[in-house]
């Protein structure tokens, strides 16, 4: 499955299958093919995943270089929401929801 955010306020972000799950679950609901963000949730969706990344980062800055894949330059959670972030940003601003699956 493919994630496609849209909103009235902001370009598309498209995610795959397994990185748009991990958002999902990030944010305490579970993957779903269709879905909406409405404005007033978008603060604790924004913190949310605001925090799973600072999570990640400290795990990458302990890890091993030669132990872990997140030493290993992987894509970080951070490159993977950050136009998700700004999109929620733009869309509570605005007012207006995110959509996906519709």
């Amino acid at each position: 499955m493919i994630y496609k955010f849209s909103s009235k306020a902001a370009g598309n972000v498209i995610m795959l299958g397994p990185n748009g799950d991990e958002l999902m679950r990030v944010i305490g609901r579970e993957p779903a093919a269709k879905g909406i963000f409405e404005p007033a949730a978008m603060p604790a969706i924004i913190a949310a995943l605001e925090a799973a990344v600072d999570a990640e980062d400290a795990r990458r800055q302990g890890a091993d270089k030669d132990d872990d894949k997140l030493a290993r330059g992987s894509v970080s959670l951070r490159q993977r929401v950050w136009p998700l972030v700004e999109m929620l940003r733009q869309a509570q601003t605005a007012g207006k929801p995110i959509v996906w699956g519709v």
